[in-house]
């Protein structure tokens, strides 16, 4: 029952578009496991953005772990994303499981690309 939960939970939920807070959060149910990444301009921090997304999975036997973040800047219109920066209480993200795994969403987009620069 929590590896079918965990095979259904999307990889990627984040803003349409500006520029907001994420982290990367590793799912795991026994020997399984995959990464997520959740960003949204609503959570002034990135403790906020767990808080929110983890109770639901918790509870459906999914353990979850963050083990960093960062900042996305998302443009639409522009079809680019950047990943960069990192979070004070959870330490830098690796950008580049993020970065694959937007990827994997957002196909048809020109650049999605980090740096480990700035905030």
């Amino acid at each position: 029952m929590a590896l079918e939960a965990l095979q259904r939970v999307d990889e990627v939920d984040i803003d349409g578009s500006g520029r907001f807070k994420y982290i990367l959060i590793k799912l795991s149910v026994g020997d399984q496991s995959k990464y997520i990444v959740r960003g949204y301009r609503r959570c002034g921090y990135h403790a906020d953005i767990y808080d929110e997304v983890t109770p639901a999975l918790e509870k459906q036997g999914i353990q979850c772990d963050c083990p960093g973040g960062g900042r996305i800047e998302h443009d639409k219109n522009a079809k680019t994303i950047l990943v960069y920066g990192y979070s004070m209480g959870f330490g830098q993200a690796d950008h580049s499981i993020a970065v694959k795994i937007l990827k994997k969403k957002y196909p048809s987009y020109t650049s999605i690309t980090f740096n480990n620069e700035g905030y």
